[in-house]
């Protein structure tokens, strides 16, 4: 520790996905509490925390190289997260490392961060700001509500990395909702590996939350987030259907209009190679209601092509599919053999060439269909949430954007307006990816 600055000093690099954000907030709020000071360089820290991820191959190779930039720039270094139950392989690649610990561990994490740099005073005397600290702006945050997941699909290990399903208590849950926002927030982001699924291992039981009683159900813990007077965006929503109760509630201006919902493929055969709902015709008619229901619903999907034994045609009925329901935002990857995933083992592997070939097909299609269904908001009124400023142009988000995965809003008059603010704008403008306003 650096005696002439009085507090030990801990850097921090946070990679992967939301949930793996949400870990990171968590061991940071921690290291606040304990008196702890975060630094925002390698060179200026006693020690630095590396939180991986180890999801597909280039997420490993962006963690491996992070755990040797901070070895190399500062050199004590506890690696966590995803990668971290491959600790073996970890040790024998990095001998120098402080500790390995897997996801979800910030228990393992402190008491390897008090092994090697003490806390400077009592945990209980230092000051956190309320919700805890954020890596995200202070308008917006992501709450966790479960830990891993009871799935099996063959082209993903978060099961064997993170477990089966373990739902935090709705009282929980709501503790930190309303936390977060007495702290600020305007936009919460619930997060988990299957939302849907949420209270399935607690048998949806009903908690005392304060005086409420409360069922541990993902439509009760959605109503009830939905009352905070914020805006609730619902991300990893595998098509249940108790989502037609959500789909309600957005219909009713409870939560927003956004359903993020892993759709993975459209062919039934591959669908079920990769262990996942394979009636495309049940999923399409659907949204349809959905969007009758809900004519504001945006729907944003992920889809994997290239799967081991994917044909021409498979990938045609992929291609139809999306033409077909039209989806408003949509990511696609190209099959990566991780290590451990059972696809691996499947026959008929397709070639790395061609999978990159139809992600860059399959993506082209979707530009086409995203800007028709951008160009449908040109004329219209909403209201946008504002990430940053320039001296030019705000950048926002309406309904329809979800932070760091879509696109924005761009406001070319942006006169006094500071990063969380409310505006009320009209769409002028549209491309295949962001849409252009002007504040009414």
């Amino acid at each position: 520790m650096d005696v002439a600055r009085g507090l030990p000093r801990v850097g921090f690099v946070s990679l992967g996905c939301p949930k793996a954000l949400v870990d990171s907030e968590g061991i940071l709020s921690r290291l606040r509490a304990e008196g702890y000071d975060i630094s925002d360089s390698f060179d200026g820290a006693d020690l630095v925390i590396v939180n991986t991820c180890g999801f597909i191959e280039p997420a490993v190779e962006e963690s491996l190289g992070a755990i040797e930039e901070a070895l190399a720039e500062n050199g004590n270094v506890i690696v966590t997260g995803c990668l971290g139950t491959k600790a073996h392989d970890l040790r024998q690649r990095f001998p120098r490392l402080l500790a390995v610990t897997g996801p979800h561990a910030p228990d393992d994490v402190m008491q390897a961060v008090h092994r090697v740099l003490p806390p400077a005073h009592d945990p209980f005397e230092s000051l956190i700001p309320p919700g805890g600290i954020k890596l995200t702006p202070r308008h917006y945050a992501y709450i966790k509500i479960a830990e891993g997941c009871n799935h099996r699909c063959t082209f993903c290990i978060i099961p064997s990395l993170r477990g089966r399903l373990v739902s935090r208590p709705i009282a929980d849950v709501l503790r930190e909702a309303e936390a977060l926002v007495s702290a600020g927030v305007k936009e919460l982001l619930v997060v988990s590996q299957d939302t849907s699924a949420y209270g399935v291992d607690l048998r949806h039981r009903t908690d005392l939350a304060g005086t409420r009683a409360l069922r541990n159900h993902i439509v009760d813990l959605t109503r009830h987030l939905g009352s905070l007077g914020i805006w609730v965006r619902l991300h990893y929503v595998y098509p249940y259907p108790h989502v037609d109760d959500l789909v309600r509630l957005m219909g009713e201006g409870r939560v927003l209009p956004y359903l993020d919902m892993p759709l993975q493929h459209a062919s039934p055969r591959i669908l079920k190679l990769m262990k996942r709902p394979a009636n495309q015709l049940a999923t399409i008619k659907r949204i349809q209601r959905w969007r009758e229901e809900c004519p504001e619903l945006t729907l944003r999907s992920t889809f994997v092509v290239g799967f081991p034994g994917e044909t021409e045609e498979e990938f045609q009925e992929l291609l139809e599919f999306s033409h077909e329901v039209m989806l408003d935002r949509v990511g696609c990857f190209a099959y990566s053999p991780v290590a451990g995933a059972v696809a691996n083992a499947l026959p008929d592997a397709v070639p790395e060439p061609v999978r990159e070939e139809r992600r860059l097909r399959f993506m082209q299609a979707q530009e086409e269909i995203s800007a028709a269904r951008l160009s449908r908001r040109v004329g219209t009124e909403v209201e946008v949430l504002i990430d940053s400023v320039s001296a030019t142009e705000a950048t926002g988000r309406s309904a329809g954007e979800s932070p760091e995965i879509d696109g924005v809003v761009r406001l070319t008059n942006p006169g006094a307006l500071q990063m969380g603010d409310w505006a009320r704008v009209r769409i002028t403008d549209s491309d295949s990816h962001d849409l252009t306003a002007c504040v009414i």
